[in-house]
């Protein structure tokens, strides 16, 4: 019993004495080459190429993967010919006119209104912009989509362009909700679903 007292005693005085000890010996260090690269930073001098530099250009020709922009409709709202696309080059669902919709709200609301009559709080609180055209005139009803499209990405006159904030995919969703902007202040009967335009009927001959 005493001997097994004196033995833990010799081993936690042996512990405690390893705390706090200052050793001159460097700490163990299994892989060097991990702090000690030979390596060239951002901006620094390289003698290695010709114009020194340590950054070097991409291979011509070659393309960041998902930065390949093949499909020209799609990425540029134009043909291959360079004339604007007539429509949407995706399928057009619910899901992606209330997708528009919503960015529609965030970005397009405030100048062109919830309508898409040109009357956003922008508009109507004397900022001082030029008055932001309706998508109801005319003009703006009759122009294709593509049109739409690179308005959103490039900008036009006063308004700023898009491209950064707003995503390829969903400047074609707010182009689809545009649309649905201008079919809906120009319906008729004919616009409506046949369950909805016979509920309408009944309701009305009950009269």
């Amino acid at each position: 019993m005493l001997r097994t007292s004196w033995t833990g005693l010799f081993l936690l005085l042996l512990l405690n004495g390893c705390r706090g000890m200052i050793s001159s010996k460097p700490p163990v260090h299994p892989n060097l080459n991990m702090d000690f690269q030979e390596k060239f930073e951002a901006q620094e001098l390289n003698p290695f190429f010709a114009d020194r530099r340590a950054m070097r250009p991409p291979v011509p020709g070659t393309v960041a993967r998902g930065l390949l922009k093949e499909d020209t409709p799609f990425y540029f709202g134009r043909t291959a010919e360079g004339a604007y696309v007539a429509r949407v080059p995706v399928a057009v669902t619910a899901e992606l006119v209330m997708r528009g919709r919503e960015r529609y709200n965030i970005y397009c609301a405030v100048c062109h209104g919830a309508a898409g009559d040109g009357q956003g709080i922008i508009m109507r609180g004397n900022y001082g912009y030029t008055p932001a055209p309706s998508f109801h005139e005319d003009r703006l009803r009759t122009v294709e989509d593509g049109y739409i499209f690179e308005v959103i990405t490039n900008g036009v006159r006063n308004m700023p362009a898009y491209a950064h904030q707003i995503p390829v995919a969903d400047r074609w969703a707010i182009v689809a909700y545009v649309r649905a902007l201008q079919r809906s202040q120009q319906a008729t009967a004919a616009d409506l679903p046949v369950e909805v335009l016979q509920e309408l009927q009944q309701s009305t001959s009950s009269r």
